[in-house]
């Protein structure tokens, strides 16, 4: 696919989309402006293209986008930003698109389970995390909780719900 030819609505889902990832895999958080870029963004895209229409269609999707992952944050398996993040995309994609996307997400969420699981097989199989890879963490200027939460054993979902998005643009 030629750059060029990429529209304003792929723009915006892939600058959302790499801003959630670096801050979802960093900090494993997803500060709350980032939804709120692709609400706005989407809502934007939505209105510019269809006038009213497009906003009942951008209202519609995140609704959507909500729905989707909200009984997986209220069972825990998920964190109030990948839910904020994905209604924020259904804005941008409209409920049909975020279906898609969502379908995406969870087949590349899979894959990313399967390959952490893995790695957490290899690190067992490699021994105990030692006291000094806990110190040299400190050391590094993390406190011990964020150093907790940085060898945590979860998985980061923005990088999931982006590439199910761009996929779900693509198809």
């Amino acid at each position: 696919m030629n750059l060029a030819a990429l529209n304003m609505q792929a723009w915006l889902a892939i600058a959302i989309g790499i801003a959630a990832m670096v801050d979802d895999l960093k900090r494993r958080h997803i500060a709350n402006w980032i939804p709120a870029a692709a609400l706005a963004g989407g809502m934007g895209w939505q209105m510019g293209l269809n006038g009213w229409h497009g906003a009942l269609t951008g209202l519609a999707g995140t609704a959507v986008g909500f729905a989707v992952f909200l009984g997986f944050y209220l069972l825990g398996g998920m964190g109030g930003g990948d839910v904020k993040l994905m209604a924020g995309f259904g804005a941008l994609l409209g409920p049909g698109g975020l279906l898609q996307a969502a379908l995406w997400s969870a087949a590349v969420g899979g894959v990313m389970a399967v390959g952490a699981l893995g790695w957490q097989k290899l690190r067992a199989g490699a021994g105990k995390k030692s006291a000094a890879h806990k110190k040299s963490a400190t050391h590094a200027g993390l406190t011990e909780k964020e150093a907790a939460v940085k060898d945590n054993d979860s998985i980061p979902y923005a990088p999931a719900i982006a590439v199910g998005v761009w996929l779900s643009l693509l198809a």
